[in-house]
């Protein structure tokens, strides 16, 4: 099955042979220079220039990874004193709920609450006053939000928020 195969590589080679003797010195050098044009071209470009494009954008690429690495450490370590902290009381809780709902949000948000859940009604909050309103109630009253019913409007002031939020409050 392959003796017709072989014979024909055979054959081939041998007449590859019979044509390189025939060639002219000054035309081996020529093909010989060709060939090594071609195989430094090749392997530049599979062995050679991924690694030298490593070499150029490594450092850039080690001092975003480090960036990414110390957020990562700050967020670790926020999360840590978030679970340390003491578990506030039901009537503690609401307390710093109320009064970090009236200092950030002012009249623009209206609370109710209902067993170990406070509702606040958004009308048109900032998102600033609003990331910072829940950043002060997850610290102050350990309060997270359990829902979110809100939707994003244009005003001529800027993108503010409407809507409800439902947050925990802990057990009484």
């Amino acid at each position: 099955m392959n003796r017709p195969s072989a014979n024909r590589s055979v054959r081939e080679t041998g007449l590859l042979r019979a044509r390189w003797a025939q060639l002219a010195p000054r035309e081996k050098n020529l093909l010989l220079a060709a060939a090594i044009l071609v195989l430094t071209a090749l392997a530049w470009q599979i062995v050679l220039a991924p690694a030298w494009q490593l070499f150029r954008t490594g450092t850039a690429q080690s001092q975003a990874l480090d960036a990414q690495l110390q957020q990562m450490q700050s967020l670790q370590a926020q999360a840590r004193a978030l679970q340390q902290q003491a578990p506030l009381a039901y009537d503690d809780a609401l307390r710093a709920l109320n009064q970090a709902t009236k200092q950030s949000l002012g009249t623009a948000a209206q609370m109710s609450v209902n067993a170990e859940r406070a509702n606040i009604t958004l009308q048109a909050v900032g998102a600033d006053a609003l990331a910072q309103w829940l950043a002060q109630v997850r610290l102050n009253a350990r309060s997270v939000p359990l829902e979110a019913r809100i939707s994003r409007i244009v005003t001529p002031a800027g993108v503010a928020w409407s809507g409800v939020l439902v947050m925990s409050l802990p057990q009484r």
